[in-house]
């Protein structure tokens, strides 16, 4: 029977775009794709996705592939800013949160997100309140589709994988939580089927 619901952040409970703080702080269009592309298509963001650098650093690293002095201001503006300016609630997911916590499941987060997330993410997850527990996976140096995050989840907070379910907008962390015990549900923005499936799922209505 499950007992639980867990949530991954972007693009499930938050939305996400990378250029929103670009736009906030670079007049120039051209200039806005290089910065985005230069600070959050790059391999630091993994690696603070990992936890496995620190963020000063990945900032030199980004800043060192810039050309002008500009352009490195930017990118420093845009990196130190952007989980003010790129993450809101998706619209709904508060709701359905509170819906499933009044029906007495379990509510957890799964993310891969760096390790500035912990310090902001009560500002920017709908619902924060109810949540049992979180997981980012910059402070446990590991990410989904690892069988380590799941574990570290399932270990954490005393889960039993079979009695929970997982709602990713990724396929591979889909399949990586099926691999570990914890049935899955790839999320593509369509709330009403995503509620429906969790009907089904749970075997009732909440």
């Amino acid at each position: 029977m499950i007992q639980n619901i867990v949530f991954d952040m972007g693009k499930v409970l938050t939305d996400y775009v990378p250029d929103a703080v670009c736009r906030h702080f670079i007049p120039d269009e051209a200039e806005i794709r290089k910065i985005s592309n230069a600070v959050f298509v790059s391999p630091e963001w993994v690696l603070l996705d990992l936890g496995v650098v620190p963020e000063e650093e990945a900032l030199r690293r980004i800043q060192e592939r810039l050309d002008t002095e500009e352009e490195k201001t930017w990118a420093a503006q845009c990196f130190w800013h952007w989980h003010e300016y790129n993450m809101w609630p998706m619209e709904g997911m508060g709701d359905l949160v509170r819906r499933l916590k009044a029906a007495g499941y379990g509510i957890y987060l799964c993310s891969n997100a760096s390790v500035r997330l912990p310090l902001c993410w009560k500002k920017v997850i709908p619902a924060a309140e109810m949540f049992d527990g979180i997981l980012f996976s910059g402070p446990e140096k590991c990410m989904k589709p690892q069988k380590e995050i799941y574990e570290r989840l399932f270990a954490r907070f005393s889960l039993k994988p079979e009695e929970c379910v997982f709602i990713d907008d990724q396929p591979l962390n889909i399949q990586g939580s099926e691999e570990c015990g914890m049935k899955g549900y790839v999320y593509d923005g369509n709330r009403e089927k995503l509620e429906m499936w969790l009907t089904e799922v749970l075997g009732r209505e909440f």
